[in-house]
């Protein structure tokens, strides 16, 4: 029964058009395809606009999280979810790179993927490693959740009261840590 199971958040974003379309069309699209018999959306964030990391490398991104619940393992609703990237134009030729379509787990509940041992040395891997290292294997929660302003900012519309199952934090409290220069630069359209 899909009622007893856990919520689960996925992140959507994108800052390059598909099919001529722009990316808010390309994210309620892709939302479209998560309504499906095994995955029940629950909640859909507003649509915002964040700037592109690296400052200047490509167009500024629209950003939103939904919040679900399905029957699916976490690594079967990953496989899903790159599944809809794929038909959505998505090639992972870069890391961090200018996409469609990117739709990542950001929780699983209370979740903590491989363990927490594992989890947190994905967090606190130094930013220069970040860029070039890339986990064989999935890690939930989202090991930059807590530092990603494009992230939180439409997760508090869907899960504001959600607990980091190790930080210890609600997705608020991990909104108001960031810096207010951050939060500020993710606008809703």
């Amino acid at each position: 029964m899909i009622e007893s199971r856990p919520d689960i958040a996925v992140g959507l974003g994108g800052n390059l058009p598909f099919e001529g379309s722009p990316t808010s069309a390309t994210l309620v699209r892709a939302i479209g395809r998560l309504d499906t018999p095994d995955i029940t959306i629950r909640a859909v964030s507003r649509f915002y606009a964040t700037p592109c990391f690296p400052a200047g490398a490509g167009p500024d991104y629209v950003n939103a999280a939904v919040l679900i619940r399905s029957a699916l393992t976490p690594r079967d609703l990953l496989q899903r979810l790159h599944d809809i990237e794929h038909e959505f134009g998505r090639a992972r030729a870069q890391r961090w790179g200018m996409r469609t379509l990117d739709m990542d787990i950001l929780f699983h509940g209370q979740s903590v993927l491989p363990d927490a041992a594992g989890q947190r040395a994905w967090v606190n891997l130094p930013p220069e490693k970040q860029v070039r290292a890339t986990p064989d294997h999935l890690i939930l929660p989202h090991p930059r959740l807590q530092d990603r302003a494009f992230a939180l900012v439409p997760l508090a519309d869907v899960a504001p009261e959600w607990r980091h199952p190790l930080l210890q934090k609600t997705v608020l409290q991990l909104c108001q840590a960031l810096p207010r220069e951050e939060i500020a630069a993710v606008r809703p359209l």
